[in-house]
């Protein structure tokens, strides 16, 4: 009897550590999808709607191997768009399948700790056949959206936003693929990148029940069966920077969800900030799940109609008091 006691102790110490190490998350969790718009809110849901309209509607699918032109214009849609926000645009070039591809990205220096560097990136390309429109297109007029919030912003820590190309196969963690590019580019500069945020297929959100799954099935049992939540998704080592990201955002009351997650966990990997984690960063992704609640994932009618806009715009401000907060924001 001895025996046993002390090996059920042994096992309830060790489900203890693994919670509070991977599942334990700061702040208050929301339940349901708020229902209130103010102003400011209503005017961001108008500006996301008219540019996933060009990015998805006009433009539509993108990438390297099959729509070449329309990579090219999205890029050029993208630079003029920061452009007429007041930045500088950057690009980072290099060859992927004998074609010129980029990453582009803008900056605003720290005022008090300009060395710190944040990273809020998103990828811009989509699978062959797809426009889009969830996959990524969501994500990344929502981190224009992002930058031109912080273009008259000061804050202590030094913000960056990107822009990745070649994240989708079958170019994910290769050569090929812009967010390694950029990592790697960040690693040879030896710059102190405090904490990376990758937007990732972040406009879907239903109050159906049971239309969230996981990619393991004992999840479901720890976190909600419906998908009106958004995901903070990092691994053990980026606990920290989960914690800060999430804490911040819960101000905004819009459902979400934590976890760091051990790298066994495969689904984890699934977006740019995995190429920060092979490069030392610490990183998160940002994601409503993709797959795991969205029917329309990779598919020919993923199109702007099947984007939450409301709650795109709410996550953007969500996002926003994170960013004020890790960033230390002055103004």
């Amino acid at each position: 009897m001895i025996v046993a006691g002390a090996a059920m102790g042994i096992v309830l110490a060790a489900l203890a550590w693994v919670w509070w190490l991977c599942l334990w998350m700061p702040g208050r969790r929301a339940r349901r999808l708020p229902t209130d718009l103010d102003a400011r809110t209503e005017e961001l849901v108008h500006t996301l709607r008219r540019d996933l309209t060009v990015v998805a509607g006009v433009i539509g699918a993108r990438n390297v191997s099959h729509r070449y032109p329309q990579l090219q214009q999205t890029v050029a849609f993208l630079e003029r768009s920061l452009a007429e926000a007041g930045y500088e645009v950057r690009r980072q070039e290099f060859v992927a399948e004998g074609r010129t591809v980029c990453n582009l990205d803008v900056e605003r220096t720290g005022t008090t700790r300009p060395g710190e560097i944040i990273v809020v990136g998103a990828h811009y390309d989509t699978v062959p056949g797809s426009p889009g429109a969830n996959d990524n297109g969501s994500a990344m007029v929502a981190t224009l959206a992002l930058a031109r919030a912080f273009a008259t912003l000061s804050t202590h820590c030094t913000l960056r936003f990107a822009f990745f190309v070649n994240e989708e196969w079958p170019y994910h963690m290769t050569r090929e693929m812009g967010a390694l590019q950029y990592a790697q580019a960040c690693k040879a500069r030896n710059e102190n990148v405090v904490g990376m945020l990758a937007l990732e297929t972040i406009g879907y959100f239903t109050d159906e029940p049971h239309s969230q799954r996981y990619p393991l099935r004992g999840l479901g049992r720890l976190y909600p069966t419906t998908g009106n939540f958004l995901a903070f998704v990092g691994n053990v080592r980026s606990r920290r920077w989960v914690h800060r990201v999430l804490r911040g955002f819960r101000t905004s009351r819009f459902p979400s969800i934590g976890l760091a997650a051990p790298e066994l966990l495969r689904d984890i990997f699934r977006s740019d900030h995995a190429a920060f984690w092979a490069c030392g960063y610490p990183a998160l992704m940002v994601t409503d799940t993709a797959d795991f609640r969205y029917p329309h994932y990779h598919a020919s009618d993923d199109t702007p109609d099947k984007v939450d806009f409301d709650s795109l715009a709410r996550v953007v401000t969500g996002l926003e008091h994170a960013l004020r907060e890790v960033a230390g924001a002055t103004g």
